[in-house]
């Protein structure tokens, strides 16, 4: 865990209690385990005092349950007192997988069911907590985040929502557009990126990549996404390019404009492994076009990196793509929801985040600063350096 030090003269705010919604029992049982043995392991000078009652814990899991009236109408039931507590509710916004009832019809969760879940649970905490933290990797709304013309602002209202319901800090990941935490200026909002992850996952499993300008660049595949490109590639000390999408402004297709052409902005790419950095994969569409355009150009290998992979049209258009060798990689992390046919693909691979939320928790619970892990460039010089050793083993990166 980065700046242990930190934590070991540290108090705690409160005792800790997570709160996981069904969208994210089985992660939460992991950020569960992980917390015990930071607790364990901790020589922290405050955990034996009694007036710190509950520091060290077998389980820091509170239970509930949001059953539904055959109307469909639900509500939240805690199993245990939150009275007291520094409270962490866990809710993934995109885990379609999980059902209801109504009127006899099966339905699968959205993600306005999913937060109406959330707004029950701290409904149903009822002000007893100590601070209410919500950790909510996709951002809810979060491509809906700016008004233009006669819009709602979703994104903007949820936060707020949030606010007056008594929330104290805000954690998500790779936020769409960060700047929507203007919505609420004086509560905290904490915004992470998954770079160090994604060099494990991939160094792991690519053992000949050579990391330098002239074998490897990064890429954005749009605008939004170039600020996560330029750093890491900094990182990594390689160069980096962007695509540009050229729409046709004369029409409207679903809602936007369509993209006519991904245009390329950077160097020659002839023969350079090449890494594609965004937030997300939502159809994937763009995604593909964009790996097909740099095979073209003849780069080497493609490799996907994105925080979330939504795969909202399936995965048979990765199947057809991958088979066509217009990528070799993707990698996503396991903060959303990951359908069971995913994890069989050869071509897939997932960077964990479980202890990294489990290290954001602890930090969160003792107030202490997180700089260290808004910006890991020191940790991923050291498995770069681990890895050009290429003596150490597979699990040593």
């Amino acid at each position: 865990m980065p700046n242990i030090q930190k934590l070991e003269q540290a108090m705690p705010v409160a005792p800790i209690k997570l709160i996981a919604t069904k969208s994210m029992e089985t992660m939460a049982k992991n950020i569960n385990q992980y917390l015990v043995e930071f607790r364990r392991d901790l020589n922290n000078k405050f955990k034996n005092d009694p007036a710190f009652h509950g520091y060290m814990e077998d389980d820091y899991l509170l239970p509930v349950s949001c059953p539904r009236f055959g109307s469909g109408e639900g509500k939240a039931v805690l199993q245990d007192s939150a009275r007291g507590k520094d409270v962490f509710i866990l809710v993934d916004v995109t885990n379609h997988s999980i059902t209801y009832k109504m009127n006899g019809f099966t339905n699968h969760m959205s993600p306005d069911d999913h937060y109406q879940d959330l707004k029950r649970i701290i409904s149903a905490i009822n002000g007893k907590a100590h601070r209410i933290n919500i950790i909510m990797p996709f951002l809810y709304e979060g491509r809906q985040h700016r008004r233009t013309g006669r819009e709602s602002l979703d994104c903007a209202y949820m936060l707020k929502e949030l606010n007056d319901m008594g929330i104290s800090n805000f954690i998500t990941f790779d936020a769409h557009d960060p700047r929507v935490a203007n919505a609420i200026p004086i509560k905290g909002f904490d915004n992470f990126t998954p770079p160090y992850q994604f060099a494990r996952a991939l160094l792991r499993a690519e053992r000949d990549l050579l990391i330098d300008k002239d074998h490897l660049i990064v890429i954005s595949p749009d605008e939004g996404a170039l600020d996560r490109a330029v750093y890491f590639a900094n990182v990594l000390g390689v160069n980096t390019g962007m695509f540009y999408k050229r729409r046709d402004y004369t029409r409207i297709v679903n809602g936007k404009n369509p993209i006519v052409a991904h245009e390329f902005l950077g160097e020659n790419i002839d023969g350079k492994d090449v890494i594609i950095i965004d937030d997300m994969i939502s159809s994937g569409g763009s995604m593909i076009d964009t790996a097909k355009k740099l095979k073209s150009m003849n780069a080497k290998r493609v490799f996907l990196c994105t925080t979330f992979g939504l795969f909202t049209d399936g995965l048979d258009m990765f199947d057809e793509a991958y088979e066509k060798c217009y990528f070799d990689r993707i990698v996503t992390t396991n903060l959303n929801y990951q359908p069971p046919e995913l994890m069989s693909k050869p071509y897939y691979l997932q960077a964990d985040m479980t202890k990294f939320i489990a290290s954001i928790i602890d930090f969160t619970n003792h107030d202490a600063s997180m700089t260290n892990i808004y910006t890991p460039t020191e940790k991923i010089h050291q498995v770069l350096e681990k890895y050009n050793n290429r003596t150490l083993f597979e699990d040593e990166i």
